[in-house]
């Protein structure tokens, strides 16, 4: 098969001229189809093509683009909806997916060429899957679609502005602005140190039947902050996650963010006036820890995991270490992941820093900390060449200025008007409040994801899907997008792209990223949203409109409306003794109403669960989760539609609480476009919570 269709190939990109087939097999599973492997020679890229028996094609392919060039494998073995190879099978798709040419360091991000991994790779292995589908199937040229998010929101959109003929639409989700890195993270950095003893109080006030006031009881220092992140788009309700949420993606940022500007930590910020460490509050005096010390010895990783210091590694992360670590003459498994130290640490909170290498081989180098405990510290990504060097008795500074001083770097980088949520930073006359650097960082973190800058720009269609509640995409950077395809399209806007916003919906593309009585996944909008844009695509019919909201101050808000918000999302509203508070005596029972309803011919509601006193335990991320048979949400709500389409329902009970406390009783609800309650795909989900005082 490999020669014969090599020949049949042709394309532009020179470098990938010459594909290879190395697997050609039928597998069952997650369902029937036939797997092909290859990729291209003299290249590291390789590719996966999953394709549905020929009776079940329909002439399309879904193509998923990974968050940062990975594993062509990525997506085998998910289950439920997070199942991506099987929703491409069974709704008549082919799936393909690449390692876009093999992974990239984040600490460098100007070291490759960008482009390749950007959309160089995915858009060759998306012509030649054209050529193998043809070979299998006949017929015509298939349609193709492309969705990724996150990082792979800015590769799916870098893919349609720079290709033409590839790819006839895409679905980016959770999608930033060339201004999102390192900013996103500073912001939220900085208020998580200065609110971690208030959060409580102000996630409190944000639930239902609270206060409202998220400000009340804080200091200047700490109201500030909280209304600095605020602006900046951090959705205050998903604070609810503080004391796991942690940093993020930066922890692979981090060292790129100092090598870029280095004066910026070594110079200016502890010293130059405009920058908070010249004129250093007592929060941040106190948090400030240059601590010396000597090496006493190396931790490996298993003694780290046995120890409770970290987190164990994954087969292929531990795979990944070791061969580095064998590579410059390492012994087996004894690679250090957290060293001890002669000195017990201050107690202090410590979101990251710096291990200063003083004396010994070392010397001059350092490794990035991401904890301390007592006499340990534990290391962040890390050069297994500069591990190699440190030896007991070498001395070091546990150091956390750099750190520190990251956590406003995003005050000195106020790009231009279009980035509204920067306004905050400049005086009536629009001037920058504080010394600003010579460079953006921004938008060179952007294009070692992206390969350029998003422009707004694109041949085909598109729909962007953001979460209201996202901690990493704050959600008004899709709005940003959007007024950049405005400014091109004009009044043809609505023609080529939607924008839907999903509530109560974090960052991460799994079923359960966080509290499931508070958060709900988006994968069904994810699906929902491939099949409108293929639909739109070859049969012209126009998917729902996009999501009605409004900015303000750096929030998006949206209607509480179903057909007010439009989009496709379900909204439930639900009541508690006729409010959103209920207070009772012990014993005594609470009566919920709720009313859900579904964006108009949007589908309707098949599915619906209570909570009704909270989680027995911790929730742990999860795949292939279905909440009405779930633990988390133990009793099936009866559903009466109010309208003949059954996209308008009430659900009514009682429910008798016997001891005191405070709960936040949730019903939680799917609905999906045919009524079809079988189907783990394209199940939109949303919830509502009320509060009840029992005394």
């Amino acid at each position: 098969m490999s020669s014969e269709l090599a020949h049949k190939f042709t394309t532009q990109d020179t470098l990938f001229e010459n594909p290879y087939v190395d697997v050609d097999e039928w597998r069952d599973k997650p369902v029937r189809h036939r797997y092909v492997h290859g990729g291209f020679k003299g290249t590291g890229a390789r590719f996966s093509l999953y394709f549905p028996p020929k009776d079940n094609y329909q002439g399309r392919f879904f193509q998923y683009i990974t968050p940062f060039p990975d594993s062509e494998n990525l997506s085998q073995g998910a289950s439920g909806e997070e199942d991506k190879i099987g929703f491409a099978i069974t709704h008549g798709s082919y799936f393909i997916e690449t390692n876009g040419g093999g992974r990239v360091d984040f600490a460098k991000p100007e070291s490759n060429d960008p482009t390749l991994g950007a959309f160089r790779v995915n858009a060759a292995t998306a012509q030649f899957s054209r050529v193998v589908a043809t070979q299998i199937y006949g017929g015509k040229r298939p349609y193709g679609y492309a969705f990724g998010g996150s990082g792979g929101a800015y590769r799916t959109v870098g893919s349609i502005e720079n290709t033409n003929g590839v790819w006839d639409g895409v679905v980016p989700y959770v999608l930033g602005s060339p201004m999102a890195i390192p900013n996103v993270f500073t912001v939220r950095m900085h208020a998580m140190r200065i609110l971690k003893d208030k959060f409580p109080a102000i996630i409190d006030a944000l639930e239902p039947g609270g206060s409202g006031d998220m400000y009340a009881g804080l200091n200047s220092e700490e109201k500030d902050a909280l209304l600095e992140v605020t602006k900046m788009g951090f959705p205050p309700q998903s604070w609810f996650g503080y004391q796991k949420m942690g940093i993020h993606g930066f922890l692979v940022l981090y060292q790129g963010v100092v090598r870029a500007d280095k004066s910026y930590f070594e110079k200016d910020f502890w010293n130059t006036p405009g920058y908070l460490g010249a004129n250093p509050t007592a929060s941040l005096t106190k948090a400030r820890i240059q601590q010396p010390s000597l090496i006493k010895a190396g931790i490996t990783i298993d003694e780290a995991v046995s120890l409770g210091l970290t987190q164990a590694m994954s087969p292929s992360e531990r795979g990944t270490a070791d061969a580095a670590w064998k590579a410059i003459g390492g012994v087996e498994k004894a690679m250090p992941v957290a060293f001890q130290l002669t000195d017990v640490l201050p107690d202090i909170d410590f979101l990251g820093g710096d291990l200063l290498i003083l004396s010994g081989a070392g010397a001059g180098k350092t490794l990035q900390l991401t904890k301390i405990a007592g006499d340990k510290v534990v290391l962040g990504p890390a050069d297994a060449a500069v591990l190699a060097l440190l030896k007991p008795g070498d001395r070091v500074q546990v150091d956390n200025s750099n750190f520190l001083a990251v956590q406003t770097f995003h005050r000195h980088q106020i790009p231009d008007k279009e980035y509204y949520v920067y306004d905050q930073f400049r005086d009536k006359e629009g001037k920058p409040l504080y010394p600003q650097r010579p460079m953006l960082l921004g938008p060179l973190f952007t294009r070692g994801a992206a390969g350029v800058l998003p422009t707004g720009k694109f041949t085909g269609k598109m729909i962007l899907l953001e979460s209201l509640w996202d901690r990493e995409a704050f959600p008004w950077q899709a709005d940003w997008y959007r007024s950049k395809v405005k400014s091109n399209l004009g009044d043809k806007l609505d023609d080529h792209f939607r924008l839907w916003y999903t509530d109560h919906a974090l960052h991460g593309d799994i079923a359960v990223e966080d509290d499931p009585t508070r958060t709900v996944g988006y994968l069904g909008v994810l699906q929902q949203a491939l099949l409108d844009l293929s639909t739109w695509v070859e049969k012209d019919i126009a998917p729902a409109t996009t999501t009605n909201y409004k900015i303000q101050e750096g929030q998006v808000i949206v209607p509480q409306m179903a057909n007010e918000r439009k989009g496709i999302q379900p909204v439930v509203t639900l009541m508690a003794n006729g409010g959103k508070r209920a207070e009772i005596n012990a014993g005594q029972s609470v009566t919920f109403t709720a009313e859900v309803e579904v964006p108009e011919k949007m589908g309707k509601i098949v599915a619906a669960a209570w909570n009704f006193e909270g989680l027995s335990k911790e929730v742990e991320k999860r795949s292939g989760w279905s909440f009405e048979n779930s633990d988390e949400f133990p009793v099936a709500a009866k559903v009466s539609p109010t309208n003949k389409s059954g996209s308008k329902v009430t659900i009514r009970t009682t429910h008798q609480f016997s001891k005191p406390g405070t709960y936040f009783p949730t019903l939680r609800v799917a609905s999906q476009r045919h009524g079809n309650a079988k189907t783990p795909f394209t199940r939109i989900q949303n919830l509502d919570r009320v509060r009840v005082v029992v005394k």
